[in-house]
């Protein structure tokens, strides 16, 4: 069976998946990654969304941020700053020269917030929305850090910032460049969703005393997440903080259990 027809069985006929798992590993990780793209589509277009929020925002930031300057890479103020919090519609600024607060403190102010914004002491930070996936949970991938030791935030001032804020604009190429930086979470999040998925799949096949492996079911998991990932998708353009790990596990396993009998099954001994 070729490719292309392991596409349209995902869609249309389940039971063409039972060839899926005779797919070569590397053609599966590259729908794999198709798949991710897809389910990282709502991120961008919430990104896009908070940018224009934040392109207003702005201004009333520029407003709070005092003269600083990078030396040793640690924040250093042109005079005694205790720091402060500062919350607009889409954004929360931490800014922190004493190193007062820490990431997880960053990480908590983001609760009803598109993004939180930490300069802290040695380092910056910007929390991602939390979209509630297991990878989120296990790795914490919404959590972006930067280094004020490497480019661009070594030479960074507070007039520098101040400057950039001002003229803040949203170049042409930036929702390509946001997909494809989005891709990395979710297809950590996918990966690790249809892993946990692939191994109950395997279970319920051994227990139905079906021949198959774990990367056999794994790869037949990455076709069936084809439906469950397309509903993600667009309930995520709606609902940002849905759980889409959930629907992309129980369906696939949903779609899996029907093509379980297809598998060759295993010969018991004759007693």
């Amino acid at each position: 069976m070729t490719f292309r027809q392991l596409i349209k069985g995902s869609l249309f006929r389940f039971e063409e998946l039972k060839n899926a798992r005779n797919t070569p590993f590397w053609k599966s990780i590259i729908y794999l990654l198709g798949l991710s793209l897809l389910l990282a589509i709502p991120t961008v277009y919430q990104a896009l969304q908070v940018m224009d929020q934040i392109k207003s925002d702005s201004l009333k930031i520029v407003q709070k941020i005092p003269d600083f300057e990078i030396e040793n890479g640690e924040i250093k103020t042109a005079k005694p700053e205790k720091g402060f919090i500062y919350q607009t519609n889409s954004v929360i600024l931490t800014f922190d020269p004493a190193g007062k607060r820490s990431q997880q403190d960053v990480e908590k102010d983001l609760v009803g917030n598109y993004f939180s914004v930490g300069l802290l002491k040695n380092e910056a930070l910007l929390v991602l929305p939390d979209y509630g996936g297991v990878s989120s949970a296990l790795f914490g991938d919404n959590v972006l850090k930067f280094s004020y030791k490497q480019e661009p935030l070594k030479n960074m001032t507070g007039e520098k910032l101040k400057a950039g804020l001002k003229d803040l604009k949203i170049p042409v190429w930036t929702p390509i460049v946001m997909l494809l930086a989005g891709l990395y979470p979710s297809f950590i999040n996918l990966f690790v969703t249809l892993v946990f998925a692939g191994i109950a799949g395997m279970i319920v096949a051994k227990l139905r005393l079906r021949r198959i492996t774990f990367f056999e079911c794994f790869k037949t998991i990455i076709f069936c997440a084809t439906i469950p990932t397309i509903l993600a998708t667009i309930i995520l353009l709606f609902q940002p903080n849905f759980d889409s790990s959930i629907l992309v596990t129980f369906i696939s396993l949903f779609i899996f259990l029907r093509i379980i009998k297809y598998f060759p099954q295993i010969q018991l001994p004759n007693k």
